[in-house]
């Protein structure tokens, strides 16, 4: 399951990295929890939480339904 999220957000990463941010992956947990990190411009941005819940959150659930929620660490 960590190569399926990771190959996802390798799919989001070009559009976060245009803004001179990134998103790495952290852990995926016993829960179905996905925790990553966000950086560069994205980390503290005031709009990290729509990001989060917003784009990663959505795609990730929408992909792999066995996934609880996304995470920032």
């Amino acid at each position: 399951m960590e190569e399926c999220i990771k190959d996802a957000l390798a799919q989001i990463r070009p559009y976060l990295q245009r803004d001179g941010g990134d998103v790495e992956f952290v852990e995926y947990t016993d829960d179905h929890i996905v925790k990553i990190a966000l950086q560069g411009h994205c980390n503290g941005c005031p709009a990290a939480t729509m990001t989060i819940k917003g784009v990663i959150e959505r795609l990730l659930t929408e992909t792999y339904p066995e996934i609880q929620g996304v995470e920032a660490v």
